[in-house]
């Protein structure tokens, strides 16, 4: 096996381990995710119209899984943001490992998480009365792109980590920076009920996109170039954000 394979693997393996004795990061990944949707279902479902789909259930289960795998990666955020805090940095870069298997260890871990996650809320959504309806190839390539999506997201959370100077302040930052693209979509109304303005910028938004591509190989959905609009914009963000994270994480470790 490579070196940084095994590497990586192992820095994905520790993080993994520590997951379940932090509680509240364990809830942030199960428990917080479902309130989410049963809020919106029985608060804010009934005066949601959703043209084109049967019930707000489907229409509302594809936007809160898009949303939940993206605030994902806010376990890479917090952790590398502590580790930065507590001198570790300085303590990988000491070890005959890749530097860049410390980066993308930790977001391989969230993989792991969100296929976790995506399983708690498909239950869920079965559940309160979510239904597929499509072929089991479809399912699982919304799977994919989720976890792609995820994947992407992990790196953008990765680069606010070793950006700010502690977990709190990678808290706040990433809530700011990636919140209300989530609200500016249509993870949970139609675009088309926003204001002309929000509607242009929903159109592009990536959580849209993805979003409604969910919706298409989940519930039969209108599609467009969604899955293929989908794909591009993971690897645009993963373009983007991943080389900044391993620049700032070298600038970081040679300190």
């Amino acid at each position: 096996m490579p070196r940084i394979l095994s590497d990586m693997l192992i820095i994905a393996e520790r993080n993994l381990v520590r997951l379940p004795r932090s509680p509240d990061l364990l809830l942030a990944v199960t428990v917080q995710p479902v309130m989410f949707v049963l809020l919106f279902v029985y608060v804010f479902g009934g005066a949601i119209q959703t043209p084109g789909f049967d019930n707000y259930k489907d229409f509302l289960l594809p936007g809160i899984i898009v949303q939940n795998i993206a605030f994902g990666g806010f376990l890479t955020a917090l952790g590398l943001a502590e580790d930065m805090n507590k001198g570790l940095v300085d303590r990988f870069r000491s070890l005959p490992m890749a530097r860049s298997a410390v980066l993308a260890g930790r977001t391989s871990a969230d993989i792991v998480t969100n296929l976790l996650s995506i399983a708690v809320l498909v239950v869920t959504g079965l559940i309160i009365g979510f239904s597929f309806d499509a072929p089991l190839q479809n399912i699982i390539a919304g799977v994919g792109i989720l976890l792609l999506f995820g994947y992407a997201f992990s790196w953008v959370f990765a680069l606010i980590g070793l950006l700010v100077s502690s977990p709190e302040a990678a808290n706040s930052v990433g809530f700011i920076a990636v919140f209300p693209l989530t609200f500016i979509s249509s993870a949970f109304v139609p675009v088309e009920s926003m204001p002309s303005v929000l509607q242009t910028v929903a159109d592009v938004n990536p959580f849209t996109i993805t979003v409604d591509a969910m919706r298409h190989l989940w519930v039969g959905g209108p599609a467009g170039n969604a899955v293929w609009g989908a794909v591009v914009w993971s690897f645009v963000i993963f373009a983007i954000a991943a080389p900044l994270a391993v620049s700032r994480y070298r600038k970081a470790a040679s300190k």
